[in-house]
């Protein structure tokens, strides 16, 4: 089966073509690092790492691209006592460690915008050759895109140019028509000099939506195989990105990938609110991989909503799972193929909450097996477990390291061969007693046909 991704710019599923067998390029917009990262910038890594995951587990090689957006009006209106770009820097290891701690894994190559200045800068010499951009004749060294220039702007979106609303970030100097948007602005006086780099048209700094286009082909070539991003950059972010690179000659991305918003008790994270959840308050709430199992659960295209009891029952899910794992953590033996109904969800766009009703449903099998002392049944039901939670970036901690797991396990199947000879003897308030204390170390037992296995509780 072949692996089908939803594309934003046909509104329809398309199989996964690779441009170059075997490999896939990603570009995937991340975060503009002006405050410190929340769910919504948690749910939008966590979808594109398990995509990728996914991909690289169905033997495609994927070079990942995930950029940092270090300069832009957002940064710059923090203002107070802190650099702009000291603030960058701190919020950027914020989100990284975050990230992290989530078991993210690190991107192919994470270029930073204020690293590609150059490129950006040819990139809109481009467009102004093409006809396409022009600089404003007011002398404040601005250089806007021509909507007007470009028919097929509004594609992705599904808007026609002509209904296009304006770009509100770039009203105030010498645009010809509203809806253009800014590839150079013009250094103002009231920013810092420290955040203007020379050009053909005076000091300053990049327009938002450049960035990202030149960032993605310097990396990924003129053509790529999947863009992705969070629902809300799709308009004007993307819209301009792509209106820009087709524009300039780039073929971009052939896939557009967008996974939803978060909304917390049906109502859209908004400062103004006070309601917006911040990465450090989940974790500080449960252990990370809950906080991951949590955020992945919702299929990546739809609405999260987070609410009093959301949060709890994913927890509860998990540890379900991670019972079992514990249980059959000898049982493993081989976990490099996942069961077919989980691979074709996964490849059905990335269908998470179908690919974990099958875990489940595994789970609930192999503790099936393990009450009827069935070990073949349980070993297998182990593997496939532990083989779909890797896929899926989770991770089962056993409590102990292998050495103390080691001892502690010398222990136990001394207290269980005690009990069992208590047993034989019918003594059996000994054996109660064994059980019991066993038991108050919180570890449960797990008596099969011809072994008794153990797990700590948690």
């Amino acid at each position: 089966m072949p692996i089908r991704l939803f594309d934003t710019v046909s509104q329809s599923l398309r199989d996964l073509e690779p441009r170059v067998p075997g490999q896939v390029g990603m570009y995937v917009c991340g975060p503009t690092v002006q405050s410190s990262p929340h769910i919504g910038h948690l749910r939008s890594a966590l979808t594109y790492d398990v995509w990728r995951r996914w991909l690289t587990h169905r033997g495609l090689r994927v070079t990942f691209v995930r950029n940092v957006t270090d300069i832009d009006d957002k940064i710059l209106a923090v203002g107070g006592d802190v650099e702009w770009w000291a603030l960058a820097a701190r919020i950027e290891r914020e989100f990284s460690d975050t990230a992290s701690a989530l078991g993210v894994l690190p991107p192919t190559v994470e270029p930073r915008a204020t690293g590609h200045i150059t490129d950006m800068v040819t990139l809109i010499e481009r467009l102004m050759e093409r006809g396409h951009a022009y600089a404003t004749e007011d002398g404040t060294g601005d250089v806007y895109f021509s909507v007007a220039s470009w028919p097929e702007y509004g594609i992705l979106t599904r808007q026609s140019p002509d209904a296009v609303e304006s770009d509100d970030s770039a009203t105030e100097r010498g645009k010809r028509d509203a809806r253009d948007f800014a590839l150079w602005k013009g250094r103002k006086d009231s920013e810092p000099v420290t955040a203007s780099w020379p050009s053909p048209w005076g000091l300053g700094r990049p327009g938002w939506h450049i960035e990202c286009s030149a960032m993605a082909t310097r990396y990924l070539g003129s053509g790529f195989d999947i863009h992705g991003g969070g629902l809300d950059l799709r308009f004007p972010h993307h819209e301009n990105e792509l209106a820009q690179s087709r524009a300039a000659g780039d073929e971009f991305a052939t896939t557009w990938l967008h996974n939803g918003l978060v909304t917390v008790g049906g109502q859209k994270m908004s400062k103004s609110v006070g309601n917006v959840i911040l990465a450090r308050d989940l974790l500080d709430q449960t252990d990370w991989v809950t906080a991951r199992y949590f955020l992945i659960s919702s299929h990546y295209r739809s609405t999260m909503d987070v609410n009093d009891g959301s949060l709890g029952e994913a927890a509860a899910a998990w540890d379900r799972i991670r019972g079992f794992a514990r249980r059959t953590a000898d049982l493993v033996t081989d976990h490099s193929a996942v069961p077919d109904a989980f691979a074709a969800a996964l490849d059905d766009d990335l269908a998470v909450p179908t690919a974990l009703a099958v875990l489940h449903d595994t789970v609930r099998a192999g503790n099936t097996a393990l009450d009827a002392g069935d070990a073949v049944a349980a070993a297998a039901r182990a593997n496939d477990v532990k083989a779909m939670i890797d896929v899926l970036g989770l991770a089962v901690d056993e409590g102990a390291n292998d050495a103390t797991r080691e001892a502690l396990d010398m222990l136990v199947q001394r207290l269980v061969a005690e009990r069992d000879r208590s047993r034989a003897d019918k003594d059996w308030t000994t054996a109660d007693r064994i059980r019991d204390d066993i038991a108050a170390a919180g570890i449960t037992l797990f008596d099969g046909a011809d072994t008794t296995r153990w797990s700590i509780d948690g």
